[in-house]
């Protein structure tokens, strides 16, 4: 992946351009949500993220039960009853999502140019240069579709864009090393330190993932450490004293900042016709005595903005 140019045909496959983010690093930004994630966190909002191929989602509350859909189908994948998608025949192939009159039905995942996206991202670029803003790979996971996301980051450097990019760092280190250079903010989520708990809660081991974090916090770059708090989850007195202390032994250490959980996401399971594990699950009540505790064990703590 040594490029010298940004290839602006390179393609990949984007669920989401979000214009105005404000949450996804400093000042006004445009979030490109990319398909792909080698994780399965029980938590994630964003659910569409994690098969890196188009999927049907389906939104019951849009449906005017015209019958256009039924008629669409060649693989007998719809029907009349409140799922209208059979899952199991489905092949994605959006002909039902193309003559649905009222939306309910939606592809969700496109194949984009590096060119096409960035001809959307500039189109706020005044709004860039005014608040210290700028482009956030996101997604899913923007090292699942490494040669895209280098070529966008190399676009975007090169129209003077802040690039950042939010990352759950499960991928070998020669992927987050081609972005080094290209990437002026990386945004790494811890989930869990502990080995059998991170495989519990996300389906996945860690030791890269923390491999990568100290390589990166080693390397100097700006790093903002990210701590989803799940109550009943990961929020233990030994989730918080393994994260403080792992945090802490990092050189600098790096800022951590504290994600209380949410639910926003629950409704896009219903849609994608997938099981959300955790709707009896609250946001927490105690992230101050969270913070004063990892605080104690050394960590630098910013809560989410």
């Amino acid at each position: 992946m040594a490029l010298t140019a940004p290839p602006t045909q390179t393609t990949g496959m984007v669920f989401d351009i979000q214009r105005f983010s404000l949450h996804d690093g400093p000042g006004i930004r445009t979030t490109v949500f990319l398909k792909g994630c080698p994780l399965r966190c029980m938590w994630c909002h964003n659910p569409e993220s994690g098969a890196a191929r188009p999927q049907l989602a389906y939104y019951a509350s849009r449906c005017i039960h015209c019958g256009s859909c039924l008629k669409a189908c060649p693989y007998g994948a719809i029907t009349l009853d409140e799922a209208r998608v059979l899952r199991d025949r489905c092949q994605s192939c959006g002909r039902c999502a193309r003559v649905c009159p009222a939306e309910a039905l939606e592809m969700v995942g496109k194949r984009q140019t590096v060119e096409e996206v960035l001809a959307v991202v500039l189109r706020d670029e005044p709004f860039y240069r005014t608040s210290g803003g700028g482009i956030t790979l996101s997604g899913g996971e923007p090292l699942f579709q490494p040669e895209f996301s280098v070529a966008l980051l190399m676009a975007a450097k090169e129209s003077g864009l802040h690039t950042a990019i939010e990352t759950c760092a499960l991928a070998p280190w020669p992927k987050l090393e081609a972005m080094l250079p290209l990437t002026d903010l990386f945004m790494v989520d811890i989930k869990a330190v502990s080995p059998a708990k991170h495989r519990k809660l996300c389906r996945a081991d860690n030791a890269l993932i923390l491999e990568n974090v100290r390589r990166l916090s080693e390397a100097g770059v700006n790093l903002l450490l990210r701590a989803p708090i799940v109550p009943g989850l990961n929020d233990s007195a030994q989730d918080i004293r393994k994260l403080g202390e792992f945090v802490a032994s990092l050189p600098g250490p790096p800022p951590l900042e504290l994600m209380p959980y949410h639910g926003i996401g629950s409704g896009k399971y219903t849609a994608l016709g997938m099981d959300y594990p955790l709707r009896d699950v609250k946001a927490p009540e105690n992230l101050d005595a969270i913070r004063e505790r990892l605080e104690s064990l050394g960590a630098r703590v910013v809560l989410e903005a």
